[in-house]
């Protein structure tokens, strides 16, 4: 796998103010967009799902979400560029690099380890 491709987008529970945002279920609402109903329970796709990160938990958008359904997600990058929330993206090789905002240039910064919050 080449390790200049995103392996996934990580969104952190935190606005880049530095706030803890609510609510608190926030990812677990945001993955059931992609979510199915299987003999009963509420099954999240591999596209939108919670993951645990350093022992918190955060929201994992795959590359995949983009190309099989463009406004979904666009409808998740806009719920979080309207809430501020810190973004990463993830490589293979677990790398994490903010990921860039608005107002930064279009390419990632360098890749480094970054504490997620």
């Amino acid at each position: 796998m080449d390790t200049n491709q995103p392996y996934r987008y990580i969104v952190e529970s935190v606005t880049k103010a530095g706030a803890r945002f609510r609510p608190s279920d926030w990812i677990d609402r945001i993955s059931s967009w992609d979510a199915t109903f299987r003999n009963h329970r509420l099954v999240y796709s591999q596209r939108l799902h919670p993951a645990i990160i350093n022992g918190q938990k955060v929201l994992a958008i795959e590359p995949t979400l983009k190309r099989d359904n463009p406004q979904m997600f666009d409808a998740v990058m806009n719920f979080i560029r309207r809430n501020n929330l810190k973004m990463h993206i993830q490589y293979s090789d677990g790398t994490l690099e903010d990921y860039p905002s608005e107002n930064d240039s279009d390419q990632p910064s360098s890749p480094k380890q970054l504490q997620i919050s």
